[in-house]
């Protein structure tokens, strides 16, 4: 399995998106960023109480399944 990201292949075609759609995401990314949830977190000094639950010290949400990911082998 692998899990890296996509390499940007230079003969490959590209697809062109409409501007209209480029806007609408501009406007749902402000939208969220102006929310009262964003605004509260954003006031949250990054203690170590909070980092303790927001960024384990593994670094992964779900140890278990990361060592299972780490330990597996293509047959």
């Amino acid at each position: 399995m692998d899990l890296s990201y996509f390499r940007f292949e230079h003969d490959a075609s590209v697809a062109s998106l409409p501007p209209e759609l480029a806007v609408l995401l501009v406007g749902v990314a402000a939208r969220q960023a102006a929310s009262p949830t964003a605004m509260a977190q954003a006031l949250i000094a990054p203690t170590a109480a909070v980092a303790a639950v927001f960024v384990p010290q593994s670094g992964t949400f779900d140890e278990r399944m990361a060592a299972r990911i780490r330990d597996w082998k293509e047959e």
